[in-house]
């Protein structure tokens, strides 16, 4: 039998990011925290967490974490029936895209979290990249780019972000006077998400370029936003996130005829229990509504 005190104290210390904030959280000693594991290593026979250079989950302890996400979405449903065990609230973790929490995201489920009394905690990643953190039992669900489901876990689209290389007009007449040319592409800098942010390559790729660019790395959708609105650089920005800087003329396109569709699929544990249901519900909802 699963001591789920055990793996509760695994979950957090990784959520936390060490063990003095995990006791925090739990309202328990950093010595407790630290029994916990060594108990669970000690019954496995196993390690279940790396400690260095980097906190970080054992292949064993990403299976642990997997099932614990699932039985905590699991105990959400018995609360309809044995109203003794209701929390004040219940905490999901999940992983998305920054400019999905920058646009859409917060009005999409707003109404499901009141409703559920549902606190989020969310882990920003790129679209790309995002995936990870469901193999890596870190999270209960994830909203990335990838159609490829993790193993015991579903996967359903959502529809797509429409990404536009924007600038400003100044920054396009000093940079592409004669439209997207090599050189122009070249030397002119661009506003990329982070390292492991792909949608500037691929549009380039798409362009026919594939050549090392100047760039500058802005980890914020507002403050990407902010920068291409000064006149920095160009980059790929949601459509929904620039309506009004495009309507008003203050960002335009470098290359109007050119887009990308960054797909974006919802991924949740299969034995995720009625909480995850009805949150995918509601997020279907609002695909529906805005398409």
């Amino acid at each position: 039998m699963i001591d789920y005190k055990l793996l509760e104290a695994l979950a957090t210390v990784l959520e936390h990011g060490g063990f003095d904030r995990a006791g925090d959280a739990l309202g328990i000693s950093q010595s407790a925290i630290s029994q916990r594991l060594r108990t669970l290593e000690i019954r496995l026979g196993q390690p279940v967490l790396v400690r260095s250079p980097e906190l970080k989950a054992t292949p064993v302890g990403q299976r642990l974490l997997n099932h614990f996400q699932q039985v905590r979405l699991l105990e959400r449903d018995l609360t309809s029936t044995l109203p003794s065990l209701t929390e004040p609230s219940a905490r999901l973790r999940i992983a998305l895209n920054a400019d999905s929490l920058a646009t859409w995201w917060a009005d999409a489920i707003a109404d499901f979290c009141q409703e559920e009394s549902l606190l989020l905690d969310l882990v920003i990643e790129d679209q790309d990249v995002g995936l990870r953190r469901m193999r890596e039992g870190d999270v209960a669900a994830c909203l990335c780019s990838s159609p490829q489901p993790v193993a015991g876990a579903r996967c359903l689209p959502l529809g797509a972000m429409i990404y536009r290389p924007l600038a400003t007009p100044d920054y396009v007449a000093r940079y592409f006077p004669e439209g997207l040319t090599e050189t122009a592409l070249r030397h002119a800098p661009a506003i990329v998400f982070g390292p492991n942010d792909q949608l500037q390559h691929r549009f380039l790729a798409q362009c026919g370029f594939r050549n090392a660019f100047p760039h500058h790395l802005c980890p914020s959708s507002e403050g990407f936003v902010k920068m291409a609105l000064a006149g920095l650089g160009y980059g790929m920005i949601p459509e929904i996130q620039a309506r009004a800087e495009l309507d008003a003329g203050t960002l335009v396109s470098i290359a109007p005829d050119q887009y990308l569709e960054v797909p974006l699929y919802w991924h949740f544990w299969r034995y995720g229990g009625g909480t995850m249901e009805r949150m995918t519900r509601a997020l279907q909802h609002t695909h529906r509504r805005q398409s």
